[in-house]
């Protein structure tokens, strides 16, 4: 009896493409609008069936994100535009404005993609001490105050 669906189109080659253009920092979806790539939930379902693929997407991607921030800083160390006036060049804010909102776009997207590695360090800080007894005791205050109160 014949499989029912459509042959899977996965190959080596273009598996190894798609892993090379993610650790170069290429969005899946960038990468699947080009002409010789299958859809994008084909690579999901790819990823599905083949744990070595998942697996070789998530380094690519981990990699990616690395070519991403260096990216970023490339893009806030460029030197802004400017534009000849009377008293001599002058920078231009519009420019300087979409490459501020380019870096911060993709810091974000990082943050986001990659928490541990990208987001914000939250810490939280504990002072004081209390022993078990204590929170008993408290737990049991409450309990006969409620009681109290009826």
């Amino acid at each position: 009896m014949a499989k029912l669906g459509r042959v899977s189109t996965y190959t080596d080659e273009i598996a190894t493409e798609i892993v090379e253009r993610l650790s170069e920092g290429e969005p899946l979806r960038k990468i699947c609008r080009s002409a010789h790539m299958p859809a994008w939930r084909t690579v999901y379902a790819w990823m599905q069936a083949n744990h070595e693929f998942a697996a070789r997407i998530a380094r690519a991607r981990d990699v990616g994100f690395d070519a991403i921030a260096e990216e970023t800083l490339a893009i806030v160390d460029s030197k802004p535009k400017t534009h000849a006036t009377e008293f001599g060049p002058k920078v231009d804010p519009a420019y300087v404005q979409w490459q501020k909102n380019r870096a911060e776009q993709r810091m974000k997207l990082l943050a986001k993609w990659s928490p541990k590695k990208y987001g914000e360090k939250v810490q939280q800080e504990h002072s004081g001490t209390l022993t078990l007894a204590q929170l008993v005791e408290a737990a049991n205050g409450k309990r006969e105050d409620d009681a109290s109160g009826d």
